[in-house]
Formats: structure tokens, sequence, C-alpha cells
């Protein structure tokens, strides 16, 4: 049995349960720390949004903002969390489709992220959402001096 989600709106009671899936999902070197996850979720050009199942579990989330770019607006998607437990179910799928409609609604012409350079599900998953590789971004990952790929989408 698919156990239903919900896709809901942020609010500051979700930033624990947030801050805990980030750090299961993802090593050291790519983590945030709890202060920078709330500056970003609680920004205020921030779009999130938060799976949630029926039992009130945060199954995902994903932190877009929208940044402005000369003449035009971009949104940039600074984490997309999804449970272990959660994936290959088109949740992050869903997470990111519905950042993306905010955010053109909001006015953003283009998506952007950032994904490190050896996260090869990550790249299979963005590509297929409509996602091209732009650039490389030797030592994005500061202390750990990894690269990164810049992926963009025409929203």
């Amino acid at each position: 049995m698919i156990e239903e989600i919900e896709l809901q709106e942020y609010r500051p009671g979700y930033l624990d349960a947030m801050y805990a899936l980030d750090q299961e999902c993802f090593s050291p070197e790519f983590r945030f720390d709890r202060e920078s996850m709330r500056a970003f979720a609680e920004g205020p050009d921030a779009i999130v949004r938060i799976a949630l199942t029926a039992n009130g579990k945060i199954a995902g989330f994903v932190i877009v903002h929208l940044e402005p770019m000369a003449s035009k607006q971009r949104a940039y998607v600074v984490t997309l969390d999804v449970a272990e437990e959660y994936r290959r179910r088109g949740l992050a799928q869903r997470l990111l489709l519905q950042a993306e409609e905010r955010a053109v609604a909001a006015g953003a012409q283009w998506m952007e992220l950032h994904v490190f350079t050896g996260n090869h599900g990550a790249i299979r998953f963005y590509e297929s959402s409509g996602y091209e590789r732009v650039d490389v971004r030797r030592r994005f990952y500061g202390g750990a001096g990894l690269d990164a790929f810049v992926y963009r989408k025409n929203l």
C-alpha cells in the first residue's frame, strides 16, 4: 500500500524535522547547519514545500529562493531532500514541480541549482526533469574542495 503524502507550506514548527532529514540525506560536507536551514526556509524570497505523511512525518522538502538577476529573476534550488524510504516514488518530482510552479507565479524565468559532480542519482533526476548542465564550479563545496555542476531549466 502506498502511503498518502500531502504537500504543504512551510511552518517554523517543521524546522527541527527538516534539519534532521537534511542530516540523514547528506554527508557532512553537503549538510546545512540548523541556523542556515532556518535562514533559507524563512527568508523573504523563499519558496518551501513540505511533504507530510498521514501521521505528520516529513517525508521530504524543497527550498527555493527567488533571486533578481539584472532585469530578470531566477529561482535557485537551495536543497531538495527526500527520506530514503520515500525515494523513487515520484515525491522529489512532485516537490520540484510545485516549486517550479510557484517560482513561475512569482515571476522567475528560470531555475538553477548546483549538484555535486559525483551525485549520479541527483544528476539523472535533474536531467530527466528537464534541467541542462550549463557550467562547472570548481571547489564549490568549500571545505571539502568538491566540484559542482550548475544545472538550469527555463520555466
